[in-house]
């Protein structure tokens, strides 16, 4: 019963914040105090629980010194005219009949480069989003095509943050995870183009990209050469080039195009890697202002704190109450629906993509104990299931940038279909396995 009620509280607190608009960090606190004071209730001392607090924190120190890295790429990237010189391409090929396919596609590449939803949505989802506006083409399509897109790479960029804590907490390849991931997303991807195809058709523009484009032309040298920090992200990726290694080296690149190419004052590039690029150019900040350590503090701290919870829910208990229904419904269902059960829950109750993977991972540990196969579940549902939830940051954090209402999460078809498609599949393979086994 007693459970039951820090639950409560806890959840309660969640809500709270997102009905007064309060930062989500406000209710993690609170739930941080709430389970070490259950933690002293049922007898383990305040070093016990400092202990099972820091034991989480542990497991994702790796990650937290990505959260910097990936604040300074993000910033680097921007001013050097990485991003710039792949909008200014890419835009190239917008037309309205294919406008809702190219938000999806754009915002899946600069993901899937950055390794960030939350900057993809702040860079290439508001170009995409005011371009699509021009054409008549409905928010509800293009947002919805945009967040589907930012998130594309949650799954398979060897830089987010969301692989590698799975990677970390399963103990598996991350390589390895990112081509299973690959794998795993083909059929829900060509469904997932298929449906934005035919969204799109219908609508005729007259609008005049160059208008857009130059606006990359007056305020940044867009020379072949600014492509040389993404395309280290790519070819280091294929020879499996240790993460940290990979964006510390773009980022060096990044900043010698930065000072050689777009001549940035050192002083500056420095300032930029903490606090963000800030373009004088008021039509550039509205498109590419931000990125810097800075950008990325709130994201660490709410990982900080939900790896304290991580440790705490392990050593107190608190969750094996719900840890034995879950037991139940994996036996009659398959391992990948337990954890996508758990997945809807976690993703309900925690607001933020990370807490709903440690807790996933942490409820599900008995339900599928091959780690490989732990990573794939995870990747398949917690990964992209906290973006479909409203009130989670995964969800409007994106949204609010790109100006977009709630209701976008209903055309975010891809962020559906992954789980869909292969809960639909587990079930396949269990009846196939069920049958050979009678034959044998």
């Amino acid at each position: 019963m007693l459970e039951f009620a820090v639950l409560v509280l806890f959840v309660g607190a969640l809500f709270a914040c997102v009905a007064f608009d309060a930062s989500i960090l406000i209710a993690l606190i609170f739930g941080f105090f709430l389970l070490f004071f259950y933690g002293i209730f049922k007898k383990h001392s305040v070093r016990e629980m400092l202990t099972l607090a820091f034991s989480g924190i542990k497991t994702v120190r790796n990650i937290l010194i990505n959260f910097v890295l990936i604040g300074i790429i993000t910033a680097v990237w921007r001013a050097g005219g990485t991003i710039p010189y792949i909008v200014y391409h890419a835009t190239s090929f917008c037309n309205p009949h294919a406008m809702v396919l190219i938000c999806f596609f754009l915002c899946a590449l600069i993901s899937f480069l950055t390794g960030t939803a939350f900057g993809t949505s702040a860079t290439m989802g508001v170009i995409c989003v005011t371009i699509a506006n021009s054409m008549g083409i409905p928010i509800l399509y293009s947002g919805g095509a945009v967040l589907s897109g930012a998130f594309w790479g949650d799954r398979c960029s060897p830089m987010i943050t969301s692989a590698l804590l799975i990677s970390t907490l399963t103990k598996t390849n991350l390589f390895k995870n990112l081509a299973m991931m690959l794998k795993t997303s083909a059929v829900p991807f060509v469904i997932t183009c298929a449906v934005y195809a035919l969204l799109g058709q219908g609508f005729e523009s007259d609008f005049d990209i160059s208008t857009t484009q130059s606006i990359f032309t007056d305020n940044f040298v867009l020379h072949p050469v600014t492509i040389i920090p993404a395309a280290v992200i790519i070819l280091f990726s294929l020879f499996k080039v240790n993460v940290k290694i990979t964006m510390s080296v773009s980022i060096v690149c990044g900043m010698l195009i930065c000072a050689f190419l777009q001549d940035i004052p050192f002083a500056e590039i420095l300032r930029m890697t903490v606090f963000g690029y800030e373009p004088e150019a008021p039509e550039v900040a509205s498109l590419l202002a931000g990125g810097g350590m800075v950008s990325m503090a709130n994201a660490f701290c709410i990982v900080l704190i939900s790896a304290c919870y991580s440790g705490m829910f392990a050593g107190t208990g608190l969750l094996d109450s719900i840890h034995r229904i879950l037991m139940k419904i994996s036996r009659k269902s398959t391992s990948f629906g337990g954890v996508f059960v758990t997945s809807i829950l976690s993703s309900l109750v925690s607001c933020n993509q990370t807490l709903a993977i440690m807790l996933a991972h942490q409820l599900c540990g008995d339900i599928e104990k091959d780690n490989e196969k732990m990573a794939y579940c995870l990747e398949n549902t917690a990964v992209v299931m906290a973006p479909l939830v409203p009130w989670s940051i995964a969800a409007t954090v994106p949204l609010s940038s790109i100006d977009a209402p709630s209701a976008c999460i209903l055309t975010a078809c891809y962020l559906y279909l992954i789980p869909l498609y292969n809960l639909v599949l587990s079930f396949i393979k269990k009846k196939y396995q069920s049958k050979l086994s009678v034959k044998n």
